[in-house]
């Protein structure tokens, strides 16, 4: 015999084998747009930003958050004909404030020239001999 618990919001219901072998009568209802609760993508359905969505890294939320938040949505809104020229200022603002946090907000050119500071393999055996023949050879010209 199936019976119910509820925890919560959450209604726990256990089923025998018996309740499993018959057809299920249960009746699905469509997703509601504006359940809160649902998830959405970076436009909500009403056509506004979704601060809550994973795909901004917590951006919205950082200590630079209402720095984000001002230059994406005057991005977003933009109505120019070359989109977000009109925002220069707030990303600029952004901008100056991820500099106050390097940790959190690393700049792409000293991510890429960590990776141009690592040295590279040596070249190993006659591989070696052959690239300082070819140096010596073109200093010698």
């Amino acid at each position: 015999m199936a019976y119910c618990r509820q925890e919560g919001k959450d209604r726990i219901i256990f089923v025998t084998k018996e309740d499993h072998e018959t057809p299920s009568n249960a009746e699905l209802v469509a997703d509601d747009p504006d359940d809160p609760y649902e998830e959405h993508g970076l436009i909500l359905p009403n056509g506004d930003i979704n601060w809550n969505c994973p795909c901004l890294g917590g951006m919205a939320s950082g200590p630079c958050g209402e720095q984000f938040k001002a230059a994406f949505s005057c991005f977003h809104y933009s109505k120019e004909d070359v989109k977000g020229s009109d925002c220069v200022g707030q990303f600029r603002a952004m901008q100056e404030c991820m500099q106050k946090y390097p940790d959190l907000y690393p700049q792409e050119e000293e991510e890429e020239e960590a990776e141009e500071e690592r040295p590279a393999d040596p070249p190993q055996g006659a591989a070696a001999s052959e690239a300082s023949a070819a140096k010596e050879a073109a200093a010698s010209s």
